[in-house]
Formats: structure tokens, C-alpha cells, sequence
């Protein structure tokens, strides 16, 4: 009887559960991703006059983030690292914030500096769209 299953052995039910593991890993990973890639963005697109913006941005999860930091990182790289290791925490239902509360963030958003006239937020959230569709096809089951 192998032989007319193609010598598939085990149970429907164990293969859908393992399906359904499967799927969950992916449906974390694609949040993970798609979180770490608007956060990276953000923090890429951020303007540089001392680093202090762009070590201000603060990924949270549950609820944003209420204060500033002392953070200086001119070229981001640390900020992303510390983004990444909090966004490797994530699974799916849970609510990500991504923040920064530096009281000149508002003006910077809308044009204040030469170096992002068109903001970071803005910039990163007209490719919202295209950035899931690629975390979905990196993780596909």
C-alpha cells in the first residue's frame, strides 16, 4: 500500500501540524523583518549633525517609548544592531513601536534639514507595501 502513496508514511494530521508550525515560524519572521526594515530605513534616512537623532530611534514592544536617550551614532549602525537584537524578540500579535522622541523629530519629518527634505517616516511608509511583499517572499512555506 506504500507504493500507491508514493511511500508517504504518517498521518495527515501529523504533516498539517507540522505545516502549521511551519506557517507560524514564517508569519513571525516576515514581522521580524518587515519591523527591522522600516526601523533600519528610519535610522538610514535620519540626518546626521552630531548622531544624536539617529541614536535616539528606540524599538519597543507593548507600548512606545516615553523618553529620550543620551545616544550618539552618526552612522546609525548601532542603533540598527540594537534594533535588530529587539526586533529578534518579536512574534506575530504583538505591537512594535518604533519612536523617537527628540523634540526637533516633528521639523526634521517635514523638511527642516537639507540632508532629508522629504522626512524619513514619509520616505520609509510610501514603501510599506513593497517591503512586506519582499518579507513574505524571503519567507515563504
Amino acid at each position: 500500500m506504500t507504493s500507491r502513496y508514493g511511500g508517504q508514511q504518517g498521518s495527515f494530521a501529523e504533516s498539517l501540524a507540522a505545516f502549521v508550525e511551519q506557517a507560524r515560524g514564517a508569519i513571525d519572521d516576515v514581522f521580524r523583518e518587515v519591523v527591522i526594515e522600516i526601523g533600519s530605513s528610519v535610522i538610514r534616512l535620519s540626518p546626521v549633525d552630531t548622531g544624536r537623532f539617529k541614536g535616539n530611534w528606540q524599538l519597543t514592544i507593548g507600548a512606545p517609548a516615553t523618553h529620550s536617550l543620551d545616544s550618539f551614532d552618526k552612522a546609525g549602525h548601532e542603533t540598527i544592531a540594537e534594533l535588530v537584537s529587539q526586533a529578534n524578540q518579536l512574534e506575530a500579535g504583538q505591537v512594535a513601536y518604533i519612536v523617537n522622541n527628540l523634540v526637533y523629530g516633528i521639523p526634521l519629518e517635514y523638511g527642516h534639514s537639507a540632508q532629508a527634505p522629504a522626512g524619513m517616516v514619509q520616505i520609509t511608509l510610501a514603501r510599506f507595501q513593497q517591503i512586506v511583499l519582499e518579507a513574505i517572499r524571503n519567507n515563504q512555506v
